[in-house]
């Protein structure tokens, strides 16, 4: 499963990581470039909750390998269409491939880890060594022949879709996780609403914070520390790389401290990073953009378990806000920073970023530590206090 996780979101980094050749090879305006980010995120933002819904009622393994065609096809075309509009399109069709991916194998996930935080961060930290990738294999590609050479990042895709089915031919044994949705839904536990609304808010501070530092932290450290294209693909390599050591160690420091601690001091972690990016000069930049991937990233798996934790009821629907429409829905803030950087210059239009983790902290400051659902641990429903050990 986290390799297979790996294999998609390698395509969700690699929309951010081919900014820099639109802009070099096309002459996309920050603003047109940043549109390319929006293209992937807006229909996956609006369908990711829809097949999380539709993973509540009925278990659709068969989505997980034809997503992942999917999502590798429309980046693959992405390249060699010449049209704007229609590069647009199949960077769309990617996103939603992606989209269908992340409800259902989160639900997969979830049940063979039997919701453990530490198992699920191992998950998450498939689909964050695939954007650590994404910039590396978009440079190596483009270097072979430009953006006409993009076809040759379908290559993951085919290795995803082989892997989820050798998965899922593995799950069919007695037991199987991919059988009917019966513990993501009706399950025991209450939806509790309020929390989980809360929860999503911080999402999208994180989600906006972190798009727009994929956008656009490329274009930017080839502004400040120089060094062409090399120091900004150096750049977002770090930023995607350093999220998969903060996925893993968020499962780890979870089950000493609690989920809750852990995401609010991640958060404000985030703050300082984050205003590192846009004020410190020099090659320090490169350190507050680690410090910046961890603070986004300890808490990535730990907000998806916590979301489905608060709708026991309705897993799918809570992994496909979780892993889908509060983390996509960052591309919709992405033009509005490129816009304001074509105004202005990218160092103004990022530093806005530096409030949403602030917003975020705030409205995590309320929550509390969810049980963990019976059907998962097979014991009553522990306590408050419990459930951060039993993690």
């Amino acid at each position: 499963m986290s390799l297979g996780h790996a294999c998609v979101d390698i395509y969700q980094g690699a929309v951010a990581a081919l900014v820099p050749y639109f802009v070099s090879e096309r002459a996309y305006s920050y603003a047109a470039a940043s549109g390319v980010v929006l293209a992937a995120s807006l229909l996956s933002s609006v369908v990711q909750p829809l097949f999380g819904a539709l993973t509540d009622r009925w278990a659709m393994p068969w989505l997980l390998p034809v997503s992942t065609l999917v999502g590798g096809a429309g980046v693959a075309l992405s390249g060699v269409t010449g049209s704007y509009a229609l590069t647009l399109v199949v960077v769309a069709v990617s996103g939603i491939g992606v989209a269908a991916y992340h409800p259902e194998s989160a639900r997969v996930a979830r049940l063979a880890s039997r919701g453990s935080h530490t198992a699920m961060s191992w998950f998450s930290l498939g689909g964050n060594i695939g954007f650590a990738a994404a910039p590396l294999a978009v440079a190596a590609v483009i270097a072979t022949g430009g953006l006409r050479a993009s076809p040759l990042l379908a290559g993951p895709a085919v290795a995803g879709a082989a892997l989820c089915a050798a998965t899922l031919r593995a799950l069919r044994a007695p037991g199987a996780a991919t059988g009917p949705a019966r513990t993501s839904r009706g399950g025991g536990g209450r939806d509790d609403w309020p929390s989980f609304l809360r929860l999503s808010g911080a999402i999208m501070c994180r989600s906006i914070v972190f798009v727009g530092l994929s956008a656009f932290i490329s274009l930017y450290v080839r502004e400040r520390v120089g060094g062409g294209e090399l120091a900004g693909t150096a750049a977002l390599f770090v930023l995607y790389v350093g999220g998969a050591a903060g996925t893993v160690a968020g499962g780890g420091l979870a089950a000493r401290y609690g989920r809750i601690p852990v995401v609010q001091w991640s958060y404000a972690l985030t703050v300082l990073a984050v205003a590192g990016v846009v004020l410190v000069p020099g090659p320090a930049l490169y350190l507050c953009v680690a410090l910046a991937s961890a603070g986004l990233y300890v808490p990535f798996s730990l907000h998806i378990t916590l979301g489905q934790d608060y709708l026991p009821r309705r897993v799918g629907t809570a992994s496909g806000v979780t892993l889908g429409l509060a983390v996509s829905v960052g591309g919709l803030a992405s033009p509005l920073i490129g816009t304001l950087a074509d105004a202005t210059t990218l160092r103004t239009a990022l530093a806005p970023l530096i409030a949403l983790p602030v917003l975020g902290w705030l409205l995590l400051r309320t929550l509390h530590e969810p049980a963990l659902p019976e059907a998962l641990t097979g014991h009553p429903h522990p306590t408050e206090t419990e459930a951060p050990e039993r993690a």
